[in-house]
């Protein structure tokens, strides 16, 4: 019963099996070897860019700090959400990356509204010396919330954006997890709905550690390889890159993981709400949930050995309400799933 992230669940064997094929022999460095050849050729394919760059870094961290830096300069503001993973869990790295760009919090959820970001970025005019000028906007798909949005909410934000001239990069930890909730098409995501660069998540979805940073244009490519190379993120062996991206995608292995971890989720949110004293907070889009639940809910399911993040301690009053994440990852199991409801149902 281990709901805390889908960062912490196994490898599946086929990504396996395609590192263990790639360490066979030797092959060439940095990127140069056939495999990154085969992806870049593959993903092009999948997004549907033939001309689009594609490059390959182990943490999601360095996906967005890299891809940001390279869309932004050092006097922009970057716009985000309030509890977007740059804002609140990258130690500002995207800040550092970039050379000082700073990023500007738009509205107070998880979520961004057009009118918001356009007030946002009118209230920075460019030409003003005194003021960051505007910069990237950057959107989280799918959200620190759990929810997604759609392909028309996208369009509209990037649509802010170009009225500013200024260009959308989508950070897509759980990417393929947003795509198969809308049941769209990679190419219908992203640069069809006007984002320009997209950091295309592996890890969350079950690879060892791997991100692929797209440009859509490529003229962003040659700035990127010198920042990747700079900030110490390009591996000498980058085969193991390659082929755990390529196992990743091969036979859509990639939307089958995150279609089980959705459909995990939904039972599990399902459930939940059929538990006495339980809230979900937020629409259950895709493979993470948050909700409330009393304290003796949680003191039952940690006591079994449930494992998921919760907002204060098992010790206390039994009708306190305590808040939660849960995150199903594409290992969890149905019987996992009816245990911990079994469980907390009580």
């Amino acid at each position: 019963m281990f709901f805390a992230s889908d960062n912490t669940g196994p490898v599946p064997p086929q990504i396996m099996a395609a590192l263990a094929r790639a360490n066979e022999g030797h092959a060439m460095a940095y990127g140069n070897d056939g495999y990154m050849s085969d992806l870049r050729t593959r993903i092009r394919e999948v997004f549907e860019a033939p001309e689009a760059a594609v490059h390959l870094v182990a943490t999601g961290t360095a996906a967005n700090a890299l891809a940001l830096a390279t869309l932004s300069d050092p006097w922009q503001a970057v716009f985000c959400t309030p509890v977007a993973h740059v804002y609140e869990d990258e130690c500002n790295a995207p800040e550092f990356f970039s050379g000082g760009a700073r990023l500007v919090p738009v509205g107070e959820g998880d979520r961004m509204a057009p009118d918001a970001l356009r007030a946002a970025m009118a209230a920075r005019p460019a030409g003003v010396v005194h003021s960051a000028q505007p910069g990237p906007v950057t959107l989280t798909q799918v959200t620190e919330k759990g929810t997604v949005y759609g392909l028309d909410e996208i369009r509209a934000l990037t649509g802010v954006a170009q009225e500013f001239g200024q260009p959308t990069h989508l950070d897509g930890a759980r990417f393929a997890n947003a795509l198969v909730a809308l049941g769209c098409t990679p190419a219908e995501m992203t640069w069809k709905a006007g984002i320009d660069a997209v950091s295309f998540g592996g890890t969350k979805n079950g690879c060892l550690g791997v991100e692929a940073v797209i440009f859509f244009d490529p003229a962003h490519a040659w700035q990127f390889e010198l920042r990747r190379k700079r900030a110490g993120h390009l591996f000498s062996k980058h085969r193991y890159l390659s082929a755990q991206m390529l196992g990743y995608l091969e036979d859509d292995l990639w939307l089958d993981l995150a279609k089980t971890a959705n459909a995990r989720a939904a039972r599990l949110a399902e459930g939940l709400r059929a538990v006495e004293g339980v809230t979900l907070l937020h629409d259950v889009d895709a493979n993470m949930m948050f909700a409330t639940a009393p304290r003796a809910v949680h003191r039952r399911l940690k006591a079994a050995g449930a494992a998921y993040y919760l907002d204060g301690d098992v010790e206390g009053p039994d009708d306190e309400v305590l808040s939660c994440r849960l995150v199903c990852d594409w290992s969890i199991t149905e019987e996992d799933v009816d245990r911990f409801l079994e469980i907390a149902a009580g």
